[in-house]
């Protein structure tokens, strides 16, 4: 049983209960944030660089918020409904730990049980509420809340890479949050934690911004930093790291891609393979098409062998029509083809002689101005097409792109 004293720490260094549940790697920062969100009396936006353990403070910040503010309820908010549900789970593991249980009786003499749980709701016996409320609710940024309200109101990356390659998802976070005005008390508060990922995304609403880059936190070595910053583009780590915003003087396609909803656009079109056969390479897959002066592609990625693709990548080359399949044999000596052919696919292999640098900056490049995405493209797939350099860690989408792009470029296939 925690003692008193025990208790007053708690509640001076949260840092401390976060140790004691499982997060080992909170340290005496981590206890300042999760503070500030538990007993601050003004909105707050924590922006830290990835990797900082911001949801792990989070994991515990709602759990001791529960116990200590047990007449006000909470709203969590991701991105997505689906991304709510790990929030949820580490939430309900604190609140069921031994030493939070023994924190709530020697804090309000009152054993802790969980009424109601599910992935999008959490209830405690502390709870009472006329409304028929739960105490915690989670929800994705774009469900409905109308009718809703909250004490405390919380986003945790509610702005990700889909922000970074759409002006219009950006738009459509924006508009989201500035609907939660509306749903918190009044007296209430709002709390946002997150990374940016452009100039203009949702942050630039957010108010009470502290700032916690790579170089404040000391959370990351000096190895390991340089290590990520030659595994992306300067924009990239200087978004995620550095928490700036600057112009990539070596990123080639910086202009945003543009998307259409239609997938007929792809009938009839071509398809390519760049496959990956271990290691940390990618299976980058490409659907394309050229009507008059514009090139419309589909792209998926897969961190995976080639082999464990190809069911899927055979069926959508046959859904919307993109034949041949073009798969490069300088590796494997034309087994990928025959993979395909196995399936009633219709395959190409070719040789590659040209240097993928110049294939990219070439082809690709050239037409980037002209190409229109179909919906649905994997956002990895377009991130590694917007980060490409000519030092890039990964480069399988951006290959495989250009290649479609030279194919139609060429106008026979």
């Amino acid at each position: 049983m925690l003692r008193n004293e025990d208790v007053a720490e708690v509640l001076q260094r949260p840092e401390v209960l976060g140790r004691l549940v499982g997060f080992t790697d909170l340290t005496a920062l981590h206890g300042q944030w999760i503070h500030e969100m538990v007993f601050g009396d003004e909105d707050y936006t924590l922006q830290a660089h990835r990797g900082a353990f911001k949801s792990s403070c989070l994991a515990v910040a709602i759990p001791l918020y529960m116990v200590l503010y047990p007449n006000r309820n909470v709203i969590f908010l991701r991105k997505t409904d689906h991304d709510v549900g790990e929030m949820m789970n580490m939430v309900a593991k604190v609140l069921q730990s031994d030493v939070m249980r023994d924190f709530t009786q020697t804090n309000r003499g009152v054993q802790l049980k969980i009424t109601e749980q599910s992935m999008d709701h959490i209830t405690t016996n502390l709870w009472h509420s006329p409304m028929g409320a739960p105490q915690l609710r989670g929800l994705g940024i774009k469900s409905s809340i109308t009718g809703a309200h909250a004490w405390l109101v919380v986003t945790d990356d509610i702005c990700n890479l889909s922000d970074r390659l759409s002006k219009a998802e950006r738009d459509l976070t924006k508009f989201h949050y500035d609907e939660l005005q509306n749903i918190r008390n009044r007296g209430g508060r709002i709390i946002n934690l997150g990374t940016p990922w452009h100039k203009e995304d949702v942050f630039t609403k957010m108010p009470n911004i502290h700032r916690y880059d790579c170089y404040t936190t000391g959370l990351i070595s000096a190895e390991k930093l340089q290590e990520l910053r030659q595994s992306m583009a300067p924009s990239l780590f200087a978004a995620n790291y550095e928490l700036k915003h600057i112009a990539s003087d070596d990123a080639i396609f910086e202009t945003a891609p543009v998307f259409t909803k239609d997938m007929k656009v792809l009938r009839d079109g071509i398809a390519h393979v760049d496959a990956a056969y271990g290691g940390s390479d990618y299976t980058a897959f490409t659907l394309g098409c050229r009507r008059g002066e514009t090139i419309y592609l589909f792209g998926k990625l897969w961190h995976r062998h080639a082999d464990q693709c190809l069911e899927e990548i055979v069926a959508l080359a046959n859904e919307y029509m993109c034949w041949p399949l073009y798969c490069e044999d300088n590796g494997d000596k034309g087994f990928l083809r025959k993979e395909i052919e196995a399936r009633d696919g219709y395959a190409k292999s070719y040789t590659e002689t040209q240097n993928k640098v110049i294939k990219i900056t070439t082809y690709l490049r050239k037409w980037w101005g002209k190409i229109v995405f179909v919906e649905g493209t994997d956002p990895e797939y377009l991130e590694q097409i917007l980060d490409y350099t000519v030092h890039a860690g990964h480069d399988d989408a951006a290959d495989s792109a250009a290649c479609v792009c030279r194919i139609l470029d060429r106008g026979c296939w």
